[in-house]
């Protein structure tokens, strides 16, 4: 399997106000998400607050998560760590539950060199037959992966695509000019979903598509369908509800905003918190324009 579809949700994990896992409602939220224009899921990544997770919630959410989808979409599990060995671990334990793939974040906090960061996606990639979507976020991790070194992992036969959100076109354009065309680009940024089909992206790992998840399946492929124009008008249309929810850390605003459309997504678990009044006043103007709100 070389791709994972256009449209991937980045799900948040549902919690209790006591701040356990909700489990049946990730299992609810993930088929809301395939009925509303998602391909695949993205579970236990940093939307999904991985950080603070420990290695059985992200097991049994990946199993909850394959369970609720079936096969109408494609599950990645967020496998990656600082922890080279514990990445291993969690990945060969997705690929026992059936996921479709995993989802590798660059080593936070560590701040390995390129050759590091090469070695630690090599040794997991060498461990799984999965196939693997690497994860460039430096605004997170402190640690930007660099073309030439996506082009070197490109090489090696699972590693298939990139989640691309350190919010710079030009290393974007560069990744593409030297990866294979078989190669699939995700945006890791709404925002640039377009920008990024522009310049030979294959799709997005959205933080909309929670509430919105539709119109951007739409604008998707009214891009790809040759139709720029919807597409950019689309576009134009959701951008102020993309820069809203990064009005404050991810995922606290998409909390927020599922839970104003009727969606028990719970808090987050410290040392993340809730939004404010003003945040939360401002995500419900941007659900009002464009008729989300229940």
């Amino acid at each position: 399997m070389k791709g994972f579809g256009r449209v991937l949700t980045a799900m948040v994990t549902p919690m209790t106000e006591s701040g356990d896992v909700a489990y049946e409602e990730a299992s609810r939220l993930a088929q809301h998400l395939v009925e509303t224009g998602s391909d695949g899921i993205v579970v236990a990544g940093t939307t999904g607050e991985s950080p603070v997770l420990t290695f059985e919630e992200k097991r049994r959410l990946f199993a909850v998560v394959r369970e609720a989808v079936g096969e109408r979409a494609a599950v990645v599990a967020g496998t990656g760590s600082n922890n080279t060995a514990a990445a291993i671990e969690l990945t060969k334990e997705a690929e026992k539950l059936g996921c479709d793939g995993v989802m590798l974040v660059t080593p936070y906090y560590n701040k390995p060199s390129q050759e590091g960061l090469y070695q630690h996606f090599r040794a997991i990639a060498r461990e799984t037959k999965l196939p693997i979507l690497l994860y460039n976020v430096p605004g997170r991790t402190s640690v930007n992966l660099l073309p030439a070194t996506v082009a070197r992992l490109a090489e090696i036969e699972n590693i298939v695509a990139v989640k691309e959100a350190s919010g710079n076109m030009d290393q974007v354009a560069e990744i593409r000019r030297r990866t294979p065309a078989d190669f699939l680009i995700y945006s890791g940024d709404d925002a640039l979903t377009l920008p990024i089909l522009a310049v030979g992206g294959h799709g997005i790992v959205s933080v909309a598509s929670h509430v919105a998840g539709k119109m951007i399946k739409e604008m998707v492929n009214s891009y790809l369908a040759g139709d720029v124009v919807k597409a950019g008008e689309l576009h134009l249309k959701l951008f102020p509800l993309f820069k809203v929810l990064f009005i404050t850390t991810n995922p606290v605003p998409v909390k927020k905003a599922l839970e104003l459309i009727g969606i028990k997504a719970g808090p987050p678990r410290l040392p993340l918190v809730r939004a404010t009044e003003q945040e939360t006043a401002a995500i419900a103007e941007e659900l009002r324009k464009l008729a989300l709100l229940k």
